[in-house]
């Protein structure tokens, strides 16, 4: 137990005076967008962002079992409200953060044609999606299938992974030949890191809308209040959409 307040005091005492940390749980497919701005949130404010990634699904249960987040950044609405109802969260501080786009990814360049058409080739053996029980682009994703018409005939060859996050990694290990990811995740400055991608139309699943919302746990923290008021604001919209997600 001394080495823990000590631990705790050794972390207060590292922090500039008046500045604090903010603990948010973040969706895994917004983690590397979240790095960039909590640089910028640590610059304007003193306040500092540890942050944990993982599917929606996930920190939604960590969440009801008591986990000490302050902020959640999730990758749907519906989580957010949940929270809401049972008492967890803020109502008022919940607001859509940024939309996400869905694509269809290989690592292999040329794999990946402009509509999506290599999802009818039965010669490919894998397909990596993000498990729709637990991650919103699962979801997306297995909607897309379905529209398609595409869903039987991939029974048995789906790879299904906890996150999207893990769906890409499986894509870039060459463990699946395609893979449903965040748009986010394979482009960079507008520009395909590598590979071939197919960015799926809207119409072919339901909005991805990715809403945060201030936890019970931060409701009287000054950092979690202003990293929601940052989140909002110009510099870090400007960020959001330059990783590759709607306005």
């Amino acid at each position: 137990m001394r080495a823990v307040v000590f631990a705790a005091l050794v972390c207060a005492l590292a922090l500039p005076a008046g500045a604090a940390e903010v603990l948010v749980a973040v969706a895994s497919n917004f983690s590397p967008t979240l790095a960039e701005l909590a640089r910028g949130f640590e610059a304007s404010s003193g306040h500092q962002v540890k942050a944990a990634a993982g599917p929606t699904g996930r920190l939604h249960a960590q969440i009801m079992s008591g986990a000490p987040f302050e902020v959640l950044l999730a990758a749907d609405a519906h989580t957010p409200q949940r929270l809401v109802q049972s008492g967890h969260a803020v109502a008022a501080s919940r607001f859509t953060y940024a939309q996400g786009q869905l694509a269809l990814w290989s690592a292999q360049p040329g794999l990946v044609d402009a509509h999506g058409a290599v999802l009818a080739n039965p010669a490919i053996r894998h397909l990596a999606i993000a498990n729709p029980r637990l991650a919103p682009y699962g979801q997306a994703a297995l909607e897309v299938l379905r529209a398609r018409g595409l869903e039987q005939a991939w029974a048995g060859r789906m790879v299904m992974a906890e996150s999207v996050g893990q769906a890409q990694a499986y894509v870039a290990s060459g463990n699946a030949e395609l893979g449903f990811v965040a748009v986010a995740q394979v482009l960079q400055g507008g520009r395909l890191m590598r590979g071939s991608v197919w960015l799926v139309p809207a119409a072919l699943h339901a909005p991805i809308n990715q809403q945060a919302v201030l936890l019970k746990a931060g409701e009287k923290s000054a950092a979690a209040q202003a990293f929601i008021h940052y989140l909002a604001s110009a510099p870090a919209r400007a960020v959001i959409q330059a990783h590759g997600y709607l306005p």
